[in-house]
């Protein structure tokens, strides 16, 4: 018997909320669950129009209650958002037009099982700032092909101490975009999930000594 993957669905509109349960209720491959039982959910469905603090402020509570894979329904996200999102554990991103029945399910079912699902045009937009970020760190030296460089090792240790993205920008004086830039680096090149798989993989490494 095909395990039903729970479902909980998020969205400060109600109309929007009602809407996305109407499509997705009949599905056999989901359980859907009321917001306030979060037990069983494997998956967050965050539908917002942009990503603002209000949804980041949803997406970080979910991330450190435990609910790593989410999948974003949205009506507009630029590719300076993208950072922010995928830090809280989203995993697969649709856009509002694009939202068919099929189209939510299939990235369910992606953010279920850990992997990633991004529309073609962000997805190709971050891999192009990362790999500019490690092709200029490369180019002195800063960026291994394995391990962590010093200014990696500088960002993972702030993350260590519980900092935010904006609180290590100020303390190692980078911008915000750079910081970002670093730890999706790390992630992408050691086949890692999220901050918290970053720091675990760090200290079982040595470099948290």
């Amino acid at each position: 018997m095909q395990r039903r993957i729970g479902v909980m669905i998020h969205s400060d509109d109600p109309i929007v909320r009602s809407g996305v349960v109407s499509i997705l209720r009949n599905r056999p491959e989901l359980n859907l669950l009321a917001e306030d039982d979060p037990a069983d959910a494997s998956v967050l469905v965050l539908c917002a129009d942009v990503i603002d603090e209000a949804a980041l402020g949803v997406l970080r509570k979910q991330w450190r209650a435990g609910m790593t894979q989410t999948v974003l329904l949205v009506g507009h996200i630029k590719e300076a958002d993208l950072f922010g999102a995928l830090e809280c554990g989203v995993r697969a991103i649709v856009r509002r037009q694009e939202a068919s029945p099929e189209r939510v399910v299939h990235a369910i079912q992606t953010a279920d099982r850990g992997a990633g699902d991004l529309p073609p045009d962000l997805l190709g937009g971050l891999l192009g700032n990362i790999g500019r970020s490690l092709r200029g760190g490369a180019a002195t030296g800063e960026v291994p092909l394995t391990g962590f460089s010093q200014r990696e090792i500088d960002v993972i240790k702030l993350v260590a101490e519980g900092l935010e993205t904006r609180e290590i920008a100020k303390k190692l004086s980078y911008s915000e975009r750079t910081v970002k830039n670093v730890l999706q680096g790390i992630m992408l090149r050691q086949g890692l999930r999220n901050r918290a798989h970053v720091v675990a993989y760090a200290a079982r490494e040595g470099y948290l000594r």
